[in-house]
């Protein structure tokens, strides 16, 4: 009888061991990974609502709940792609010990919708994965705009480049008032006389010197007695030129100099007349007009542009060797360079052809007028009644790549009136 107290002791003893041991064998059970804390500066993007007013130089910060094995956090993990056309974005990702920075290799573009994803290939040091991809979504700040400006305008009281060094030469500026702009938050834009008012920016071939491009910009034209209007000019057809015509519905055109593949340049005109009832190669235009808006029952191009904001985009794509004019985020214009039967079917780009002592490009006429390329009278600044431009030009924006269709349209509903 005396054996029983040490037989209780001794199963005692067992139990404590084995609960001992069972309570250390969950304490080492690797606990699954799971995304705790998500920002982009100071700004939460793992809450219930996605932000909207993420800056466009944000660095983004996860953290998690346990350590991450830094090998699996990577690009092809860790994805950032852009809403309106699914384009991932190239970043770089590091990660230490519960964090992983996600840094884009450029600037976002404002007002644009972005989802970031973790996919379930991330792993923890300790070897566990997500449950399943995690995908958080937020919006950058302001109107909407795609990265890769160039040289941006926005006339606010004065005509300095925003983005680049691309500012007025000394004493560029000419008779120019800054008046209230198509909306609040466009701000001010630059109004010209019609007869003085220029604004001369240095360096101006630089600005067309490029494989891909894109001329952006809102006028508001005044029409009253006029017919031919220099809206802007980089010594002409030599650079390039925006030319509007008020007469019997009117058209409008970008006359630019392209390169060509042995090295020497060749002019063509980005020509729209929409009254000719949508004129093409297969309706009596050139070989290389494959599109053409018919506002022939509208009142034309002029309508369009008579004492009202427009929002006019001009691009060109090497790839594709296709130019194309849009007007309020509609296509009026397209023209195939692989279509033309003489050398311009082999253009590369956009190429400065012109004086090399005058390279300014100018806003408010067609030329320079301190070193014009263009020597005829109907080019003289000196004649207030050249065709001089009469009205507001706003949101100047030269981009060194080809907008497409759903970009175009994404800034004319953002920024329009």
């Amino acid at each position: 009888m005396k054996r029983q107290p040490l037989i209780l002791s001794l199963i005692l003893v067992l139990a404590v061991i084995g609960l001992t041991l069972n309570s250390c064998k969950k304490d080492n059970t690797p606990v699954t990974l799971s995304l705790s804390t998500l920002v982009a500066g100071s700004i939460d993007l793992n809450g219930a609502t996605s932000p909207t007013n993420v800056p466009v130089n944000a660095a983004i910060t996860a953290t998690f709940n346990t350590d991450v094995d830094a090998l699996t956090a990577t690009a092809s993990n860790i994805t950032l792609t852009r809403d309106y056309d699914n384009a991932s974005l190239d970043i770089t990702v590091s990660a230490s010990g519960k964090t992983v920075t996600i840094t884009p290799a450029s600037a976002f573009g404002n007002g644009t919708l972005y989802k970031l994803t973790f996919k379930a290939a991330l792993k923890s040091t300790a070897g566990e994965s997500l449950t399943a991809d995690v995908q958080r979504a937020f919006t950058t700040e302001g109107s909407f705009l795609p990265a890769g400006t160039f040289a941006y305008w926005n006339f606010e009281n004065n005509a300095n480049d925003q983005v680049g060094t691309f500012n007025p030469i000394t004493n560029g500026v000419t008779d120019i008032t800054y008046v209230d702009s198509r909306n609040a938050a466009a701000g001010k834009a630059a109004s010209f006389n019609g007869t003085t008012s220029l604004i001369e920016i240095g360096n101006g071939d630089q600005l067309m010197n490029t494989t891909d491009f894109t001329l952006s910009f809102w006028i508001k034209e005044d029409t009253a007695g006029r017919g031919d209007q220099f809206v802007m000019g980089l010594a002409g057809w030599y650079g390039f030129q925006f030319e509007l015509n008020n007469i019997s519905g009117g058209w409008c055109k970008l006359a630019a100099q392209y390169s060509l593949s042995g090295g020497t340049t060749a002019s063509q005109d980005l020509w729209f007349n929409g009254a000719a009832t949508g004129t093409t190669k297969d309706n009596g235009g050139y070989l290389g007009w494959t599109y053409s808006q018919d506002l022939s029952n509208s009142g034309g191009v002029v309508s369009l542009f008579a004492n009202q904001w427009a929002y006019v985009v001009c691009t060109y794509a090497s790839a594709t060797k296709i130019g194309t004019l849009y007007i309020n985020g509609m296509k009026m214009k397209e023209q195939d360079f692989n279509l033309y039967d003489n050398t311009l079917k082999n253009a590369t780009g956009l190429q400065y052809a012109g004086n090399v002592d005058n390279k300014q490009l100018v806003f408010g006429f067609i030329q320079d007028k301190t070193a014009p390329t263009i020597t005829d009278s109907w080019a003289d600044y000196t004649n207030p009644a050249n065709n001089h431009y009469k009205g507001l030009l706003d949101d100047i924006r030269i981009f060194h790549r080809a907008l497409t269709t759903k970009e175009v349209q994404l800034i004319y509903a953002s920024e329009k009136p």
